[in-house]
């Protein structure tokens, strides 16, 4: 299996979920051959597959396994297929989404994974439709990005890289700083993978450099994803995003964020009502299989942070440009 022109980071074929092992990566392009929903469930867990439309994409084929597996005469309930699945990752909102358009879905083997095919197919449109969208939105020069929301975290093409690869694709003339993006660095083996094989011009910074960059005037803009929009405008994202906020505020920069229709959240009306997942203290402590920290020492390790939406200039996504006031722009998508 191979990354193909969307640079899809999951495929079905055969009786089976390919996955591209993005723990693996940049070091290497390595695919897991899924035939069980457990394992993807487990695959989500472990951020094998991770981005919020990723995650919602792989769910939904997990649905379509459990049902094969049933239908083999596994001694399994679909009820619990589905609760294990909306364990794995609480704050990414296209989860949950995923899961209840799969209820909804006719059932049945073929059914499911016909529906679970259109997901995907349908993820891959909103980011080129929302890239398209976006891509006036940012000015020429240097653009920040955090994390990583490109074609690896959706069902293909990408959110916030969608719009950096659409702008890039009308001839702009952009840079991009990728912020490494502590402390598993998805900016600094995801985000540069994907942009160097795009073949946009991509330089790598520390997470703490992008203020004094943004007052030396290298950087114009900042774009990102998110992996949950409450309907007030509030935005969810990977823990340092805030940051990089007040800093574009305090610099006066545009901070823009690209995410599909399904990261909306209308039934949370702001973002103290979002659920912020605490991953295990090893993802900060340790890494490359070394421990970096003194044992015994205590560790937070929130994966997301909310950014108020006073300092969100626009939301894109594939049915328009929401602005303050959020809660009517929204809505009025709705």
């Amino acid at each position: 299996m191979k990354l193909d022109e969307n640079l899809s980071p999951l495929q079905f074929a055969g009786d089976a979920l390919w996955l591209l092992d993005q723990r693996a990566l940049p070091a290497e392009e390595r695919w897991l051959r899924l035939e069980r929903y457990e394992e993807v469930a487990a695959a989500i867990r472990d951020l094998t597959v991770r981005g919020a439309p990723a995650i919602g994409c792989a769910a939904a084929y997990a649905i379509a396994l459990g049902a094969r597996q049933l239908a083999r005469g596994e001694a399994i309930a679909m009820t619990s297929v589905y609760s294990e699945l909306a364990a794995t990752r609480p704050t990414a909102v296209n989860l949950f989404w995923a899961l209840e358009r799969m209820r909804g879905a006719v059932q049945g083997p073929d059914a499911l994974l016909a529906e679970a095919r259109a997901i995907q197919a349908e993820d891959i449109r909103a980011c080129r439709a929302l890239g398209a969208l976006g891509a006036p939105l940012l000015p020429d020069g240097g653009i920040l990005t955090h994390c990583n929301a490109g074609a690896l975290a959706t069902g293909g093409y990408g959110t916030a890289l969608g719009v950096i690869r659409a702008a890039h694709g009308r001839g702009r003339k952009l840079h991009v700083f990728a912020d490494e993006t502590r402390p598993v660095l998805q900016g600094a083996r995801l985000t540069a993978f994907e942009l160097l094989r795009s073949g946009i011009d991509v330089t790598l910074i520390c997470d703490g450099m992008a203020a004094h960059l943004m007052a030396r005037g290298e950087i114009r803009s900042v774009i990102v994803g998110a992996d949950r929009i409450a309907a007030n405008g509030d935005v969810a994202n990977k823990i340092g995003t805030y940051g990089v906020a007040i800093a574009a505020a305090a610099h006066g920069l545009p901070f823009f964020v690209a995410a599909p229709w399904s990261t909306v959240d209308l039934a949370t009306p702001d973002g103290t009502a979002i659920p912020i997942e605490e991953r295990s203290a090893d993802e900060v402590t340790d890494h490359g299989g070394r421990r970096l920290a003194p044992v015994g020492v205590k560790v937070r390790n929130p994966a997301f942070d909310v950014t108020p939406n006073r300092y969100v200039s626009a939301i894109v996504t594939e049915r328009g440009i929401a602005r303050a006031s959020f809660d009517a722009s929204l809505r009025a998508m709705a």
